[in-house]
């Protein structure tokens, strides 16, 4: 099969002949560049409508130069998330040729392609994806017939963070080469620095984890401000990097760590920065997982992804009609059915009972994305002992940091929200020196390892007397609950036994206090988010959460939950 792919979601025009035979992919591409600032949609449409008929053609005569005239089996396009006017240039190109032809038309994701040119070149089978680009910035993994979105920016792309910048200081589109020069640059003025382990001079600069979700918009007005206090460029594209390249590697090893995946790839333009795959590369290995990044001409926007995508859909049958091949803008891409392939989940260890799969093997609840966990003693005597460990992927100064006081809030609040009613382990010990504390061992196991609507029941209830409390829980993930599904329950304090065993709340180190109804609804979000990220039936779950946080919190935060979950890049 030969599949004619047509890529303009936003700035680069680009036609693309891929031979699933030979598995060879051919690409002509002709790229928006504007004179200074950010893409202009007017400008980026004007650009589409003369550029597509170009690339078609020339990508056209190859084919026929090379197979004869009838060398197309099917065309396939971009069909979302972009920019609309340039998607319906796009879409509009691909309907005639299609017409012309006489051959199916396949409406591509543009983000799913991202994903899997990425899994089709590793030869990976069950990956979490990383992309990357411009507008956009997200974690996926398939699951259940979909690919899932594990996390993702609740604000702007984190290419569009940098942009933001560079267009404050005066620098042309795009600004991501520009940036990594200049870091590269500075980072080479240190007498210590030596690559990804610079300790060139680092900017404190926001740092917003949530869950696997993040946020860019502070750290681009900080960057903005900074510049205009008068610190060097180098230095702030230096720092700039740094925060948000580790923002998005630390988001990577938790989607890792909620599903059990040992695979990562990485898509989009941003993909390209040697400091990205680094941290990546870096975070992998002390892992032991395993990292693949495309060749760089499948990194940026491209028609070899749609291509190549549209080639495994057009074997399924994953057709549409011309009449039924609207584009769409906002096409998230778990919207997606994913018909052209099937075998087990990315979350092959979460879930039990109704929610799907098997129970995750107890020894993998130990191994979390920021810590590693020993069990001391034995009996009602266990202790867990729980270190941060150094992320050789982040900044020294920007590591230390996070761990020590990470590891502060975690013994603070734990304690707090035990003293407001939530159950908790009770904290040993704490040692700031090695990022260390020894808590008591509660559950027998993590949430996600035992899916069911009692436990998420109990979490709504506790994340509602936790807010009422004035605190945040900042990662309420099915890895940061413990619970006992054998009925067995545990001890509290005071040696009384709980009746009936109950779910606790563990590991408050990205929490906080605040009031805010926003940041609650953002608490309620990351949970609900971890259970449609790893659950074969999410929705009983997530009802009866909602159901248990209303009946003791308060209803403003569950109407805001709508609010944050629409804020998502790709809705």
């Amino acid at each position: 099969m030969r599949v004619l792919g047509i890529e303009g979601t936003a700035w680069c025009a680009s036609a693309a002949l891929y031979d699933a035979e030979t598995d060879s992919v051919l690409i002509e591409s002709d790229a928006y560049e504007p004179d200074s600032g950010g893409i202009h949609p007017r400008e980026a449409a004007e650009h589409m409508s003369e550029a597509i008929p170009e690339v078609v053609d020339h990508m056209l005569a190859v084919a026929e130069d090379e197979h004869g005239p009838d060398a197309i089996d099917a065309v396939a396009f971009s069909r979302g998330p972009g920019l609309g006017p340039c998607l319906r240039i796009v879409g509009t190109a691909a309907r005639s040729l299609a017409g012309t032809l006489d051959v199916p038309l396949v409406g591509v994701n543009h983000m799913v392609a991202h994903l899997e040119i990425g899994r089709h070149r590793s030869g990976f089978d069950n990956p979490v994806c990383l992309n990357a680009s411009g507008a956009n910035a997200h974690l996926l993994g398939y699951h259940d017939g979909r690919y899932r979105v594990l996390g993702e920016t609740m604000d702007a792309g984190v290419g569009n963070a940098i942009d933001k910048f560079t267009r404050h200081v005066g620098w042309s589109h795009p600004g991501g080469p520009k940036v990594e020069a200049a870091a590269a640059e500075f980072a080479g003025t240190d007498p210590g620095a030596d690559g990804g382990d610079s300790t060139a001079n680092l900017l404190d600069l926001p740092y917003v984890v949530k869950g696997m979700d993040f946020s860019f918009s502070g750290i681009s007005s900080a960057a903005n401000d900074a510049a205009d206090d008068g610190v060097p460029v180098g230095e702030i594209c230096f720092s700039l990097q740094e925060h948000a390249f580790a923002m998005l590697t630390e988001v990577s090893e938790r989607a890792l760590s909620l599903t059990g995946a040992d695979e990562l790839v990485l898509g989009g333009g941003v993909a390209q920065n040697d400091r990205l795959r680094e941290m990546l590369a870096a975070m992998c290995e002390a892992r032991g997982a395993d990292f693949h990044a495309p060749e760089p001409r499948f990194l940026r926007d491209n028609a070899g992804m749609i291509a190549v995508l549209g080639a495994k859909m057009a074997a399924a049958g994953d057709t549409v009609a011309i009449s039924e091949s609207a584009v769409d803008p906002n096409f998230r891409p778990d919207q997606v059915p994913v018909t052209w392939r099937d075998g087990e989940s990315v979350a092959r260890g979460g879930g039990g009972g109704a929610a799907g799969g098997a129970a995750r093997d107890p020894d993998a609840d130990r191994r979390g994305a920021e810590a590693t966990v020993t069990v001391a003693g034995s009996g009602e005597d266990r202790r867990v002992i729980k270190r941060r460990v150094p992320k050789s992927y982040r900044h020294p100064d920007l590591d230390r940091t996070l761990r020590r006081d990470r590891t502060v809030a975690e013994a603070r609040l734990t304690s707090e929200a035990r003293r407001a009613g939530v159950p908790t382990p009770l904290v040993d010990d704490v040692d700031l020196a090695s990022a260390t504390l020894t808590l008591q061992y509660v559950g027998d196991r993590d949430l996600a390892a035992a899916l069911d609507e009692r436990w998420t029941e109990a979490v709504g209830r506790h994340l509602a007397r936790l807010h009422g409390a004035g605190i945040v829980h900042g990662d309420p993930t099915t890895r940061n609950v413990r619970v006992s599904p054998d009925g067995v329950g545990r001890r509290r304090g005071n040696g009384e036994s709980d009746a009936p065993p109950e779910a606790y709340l563990i590991d408050f180190g990205l929490g906080y206090h605040t009031g805010h109804v926003e940041d609650h609804a953002m608490d309620l979000h990351v949970f609900e988010g971890s259970i449609r990220a790893t659950a074969t039936d999410p929705d009983p779950l997530i009802a009866a959460f909602e159901a248990g946080y209303g009946a003791a919190g308060d209803d403003e935060v569950l109407e805001r939950l709508r609010d944050v979950a629409d804020r998502g890049r790709y809705r």
